[in-house]
């Protein structure tokens, strides 16, 4: 009998221990993943609410090191070196790290990764520091946010919002130097097999308003090297020659492209061609 309560007592522990209520988290933690240029960014980070309490200040402390969050550190990662802010960063995962005032904040990323919160922080570990402007919108998040904004071929801004708290800065990815070597060795010294690699190059050009007579070349080559004429290239080739002020054969490839786009069922591409058209018409 005793061995027996006693196995059933062990029974009861064991169960006890094993057993856990889930429960939504408070701060539930969120990953965002997206390419800035030619870098792949990857933010983790745990989310705080509101719920009644004051933010600037209490919630977001003023004059100590922030974690930038709840629970562990904020953590943030590059795939390639970037410019943050204007300071170049290493490819690499940094903890997020700040020091608010009412207005002004003070951004950190730190190489320790392995700190709760910022708890143990030191200053030793910083990879960069720099300061931006503190705002307070009118427009309120319950839950602290960060969010990246206004892209462009080759950067993003980054943003952290809580309650009537924002700051923003700006990430640049190395673009060009990438692209334009690829370009060199893919089509300047060499003859790509694939005649969409002359697309991509001269679409690069003209984004980049580089050299309109190269980036009409190298389309023509495009439009050539294919076994069918694609709407899109041809509607890049209407849009060179147009801002080579060259509006009939602009106009003639635009309405080319349009016949391409209708058969092949896009209508945004024929919507595309006819604002191109009248915009020749001004």
């Amino acid at each position: 009998m005793k061995k027996f309560t006693f196995l059933s007592l062990l029974l009861v522990l064991q169960t006890t221990l094993m057993a856990q209520i889930q429960v939504p988290p408070a701060s539930p933690t969120f990953e965002v993943k997206g390419t800035i240029g030619l870098t792949e960014v990857h933010l983790v980070y745990s989310r705080p609410s509101a719920k009644g309490r004051v933010v600037a200040g209490e919630l977001i402390p003023y004059g100590e090191v922030w974690r930038t969050g709840a629970n562990a550190s904020t953590k943030i990662s590059f795939s390639t070196d970037v410019w943050v802010e204007g300071h170049k960063v290493p490819a690499g995962q940094y903890a997020l790290y700040s020091i608010f005032s009412e207005n002004e904040a003070t951004i950190i990323l730190s190489k320790n990764l392995e700190l709760w919160g910022s708890i143990g922080y030191s200053a030793d570990d910083d990879v960069l520091r720099f300061s931006v402007p503190v705002s307070h919108p009118s427009s309120s998040y319950e839950t602290l946010t960060m969010s990246f904004s206004d892209f462009t071929m080759n950067s993003a801004n980054f943003n952290i919002k809580w309650d009537h708290t924002k700051v923003m800065f700006s990430i640049v990815s190395q673009v060009d130097e990438l692209v334009m070597s690829q370009i060199k060795q893919q089509v300047i010294d060499n003859t790509p097999a694939n005649a969409g690699v002359y697309f991509q190059a001269a679409g690069y050009y003209f984004d980049t308003q580089k050299d309109d007579r190269m980036a009409l070349e190298w389309v023509d080559k495009a439009i050539a090297g294919s076994q069918q004429k694609q709407y899109w290239v041809v509607h890049l080739k209407a849009k060179i020659l147009a801002r080579l002020g060259e509006k009939s054969a602009a106009k003639a490839a635009a309405q080319s492209s349009i016949e391409l786009a209708k058969a092949a069922g896009n209508p945004d591409y024929v919507r595309l061609n006819n604002q191109l058209i009248s915009d020749l018409a001004l």
